[in-house]
């Protein structure tokens, strides 16, 4: 089990759609199927966090695809369609007190999201 611990200030989640939340080009063959563990994991993100949605999935797709998210109860902040399908590179400056303010997870396609756990701690 991956545990991530966090602070309890405001946060922004920031996702790969295909691969990491619904099957990787499960699109193509009909309509998205969400990954395990990964419909949960985004409806147990707080409501007053940021949800943004980085894909190179093709803008043409984007309608049906909110849909679905929206059909699921998803709510997401900020959708980026056509984006390159290289590295995407994190960077975010360390608060005062040591606070990290980025983390980078890289899991295998297609395996969801059942093995990540987060805790909310008021002492960070």
């Amino acid at each position: 089990m991956n545990k991530i611990e966090l602070s309890a200030l405001p946060k922004t989640w920031i996702f790969d759609l295909d691969g990491t939340l619904v099957k990787h080009n499960g699109h193509l063959e009909g309509s998205d199927v969400f990954l395990s563990g990964a419909l949960d994991f985004l409806k147990n993100i707080d409501k007053k966090d940021t949800i943004v949605i980085i894909t190179a999935r093709p803008s043409e797709y984007s309608e049906e695809t909110i849909e679905g998210f929206e059909k699921s109860g998803i709510k997401v902040d900020h959708w980026m369609f056509d984006m390159p399908g290289g590295e995407r590179l994190l960077f975010n400056d360390e608060k005062p007190r040591g606070l990290q303010t980025a983390f980078s997870y890289c899991i295998k396609r297609d395996s969801g999201l059942s093995d990540f756990q987060v805790i909310i701690s008021e002492d960070k």
